[in-house]
């Protein structure tokens, strides 16, 4: 984490209006919640729509911070510990982030993408680790104040900090890549997440896209080179210095880096790449999707000169962040496969075709909550994804929410009718669910991140 003097920390923020203290005060980390304090933490009071960490500033000195921040337009300051009194905290955490930065060698490694972007950070983080001292972005701190607070928690000796950034709208990577100045940026894929706020895949694009912005001119970019958008990026309006290097990756053989090989096992993937070792890689999770994440992380670890038996040693032994086709193996011997962190059209068509390209299972189950955020088509949407499940290849469909209960509706037209069955009760569901899976199923349950489908997975492994 950051350890400076509280004079450091002004001189950090440029700031001329500050508490005179008389003796030293080490500020060592940062906090936003006062309910999360570390002794001699310097507390930042954000101010939302509907919160103000002002007026928990002085339980955050009860429970040992060392210094706070106080915006100017906020009265009645506690004049008895030290502050620095900043024009706004949210800004000033963004600053003193940036700073922090500026002082210590790290390089970045950026990712973004409408799905994938969490299991790449975690794939590039394992491989790199097996080298280098690592640090991460955790949990879902990917935005205007989960980045900055990432990188603050950062250690000085850190050689790569691998940062997710994530959006719902235009300029928000913008100021990210521009916070963090990646030496390398990422973009796992174009999909259909956030059509609500933004319309169209084009202009989807354009907001990953904005992940370049902050890139540095000698840095290296790389892409999906399938997806038609990225083909020509000065027609969305960006331009890379000749001095950038790109790198595609994709299915196809005119990427700089593709798959001539991909073999489903039951707990993972082996594969092949154009420059890989005869015997190729493994990783722990199943889907092609992933195939496609983990070739982006080791056109990364290629290019920092990882030895390939250390790329091969993080790949294998990966650990990912849970809910992302995390398998579950019940009490009972039925499996569940946990892809309910979020959910998107494309991430759904890929999820299914990991579900059909399972063996070794009497049924397959397949738990579908609603797909969120994707504007005036959505319906339309849901009801494609019921008109692409098969039922020779997928035995049982049950949905939860109303925009889900348009898949079902679709997928009725061509399964038995008690093979496919629409919920707006989790419990419900949950009980229909156990009168019919056997110790030889397999459940895949996804949905978006408000549906919290994460419920049902506790409950079937629970019961």
């Amino acid at each position: 984490m950051m350890i400076r003097a509280y004079d450091d920390i002004i001189d950090m923020l440029h700031v001329e209006q500050f508490t005179q203290i008389k003796e030293p005060v080490i500020i060592q980390g940062v906090s936003t919640d006062s309910r999360n304090i570390n002794q001699g933490s310097l507390f930042i009071p954000l101010v939302g729509e509907n919160f103000d960490g002002h007026l928990f500033v002085e339980e955050a000195f009860n429970k040992g911070a060392a210094a706070s921040l106080w915006q100017k337009d906020h009265e009645s300051p506690p004049d008895h510990v030290p502050l620095i009194f900043v024009d706004d905290t949210l800004l000033a955490l963004q600053e003193l982030a940036k700073q922090y930065m500026k002082q210590v060698e790290a390089r970045v490694i950026a990712i973004t993408g409408s799905n994938g972007k969490t299991t790449t950070k975690d794939m590039i983080a394992a491989i790199l680790s097996t080298t280098y001292k690592v640090h991460k972005t955790e949990g879902n701190f990917n935005n205007q104040i989960g980045l900055p607070l990432t990188l603050l928690q950062m250690k000085e000796d850190t050689q790569f900090a691998v940062l997710e950034m994530g959006m719902s709208g235009r300029g928000e990577i913008d100021l990210l890549s521009k916070l963090a100045e990646p030496d390398i940026a990422i973009i796992t894929n174009i999909g259909e997440a956030h059509l609500l706020q933004l319309g169209s895949r084009e202009e989807i694009a354009k907001a990953k896209l904005e992940i370049i912005n902050g890139l540095k001119q000698d840095g290296l970019f790389i892409y999906p080179g399938d997806e038609p958008l990225l083909e020509n990026i000065s027609e969305l309006g960006y331009n890379l210095p000749p001095s950038t290097k790109r790198i595609r990756f994709g299915k196809k053989e005119s990427n700089e880096i593709y798959p001539t090989f991909i073999k489903m096992e039951q707990d993972g993937v082996y594969f092949g790449l154009n420059q890989s070792p005869p015997k190729g890689y493994y990783i722990p999770l199943i889907g092609r999707h992933n195939v496609m994440n983990a070739i982006a992380a080791i056109a990364v670890s290629e290019l920092l000169a990882i030895k390939k038996e250390d790329i091969i040693k993080g790949l294998k032994h990966l650990k990912v962040s849970s809910m992302r086709t995390q398998k579950i193996r019940t009490n009972s011997g039925f499996v569940i496969i946990n892809d309910a962190y979020n959910s998107s059209p494309n991430a759904l068509k890929a999820a299914i075709e990991m579900l059909e390209e399972l063996e070794g299972y009497h049924h397959k189950m397949i738990v579908l909550g609603d797909m969120l955020e994707l504007g005036e088509n959505e319906r339309e949407l849901h009801q494609d994804i019921g008109r692409r499940l098969d039922p020779h290849k997928i035995d049982y469909v049950f949905t939860y929410g109303d925009l889900a209960e348009e898949v079902a509706f679709e997928a009725q037209n061509h399964y038995l009718p008690d093979h496919v069955k629409s919920f707006k009760n989790k419990e419900k569901l949950l009980k229909e669910l156990l009168t019919i899976v056997t110790e030889k199923d397999v459940i895949l349950i996804k949905g978006s991140r408000g549906m919290k489908l994460e419920d049902i997975v506790d409950e079937l492994k629970n019961r």
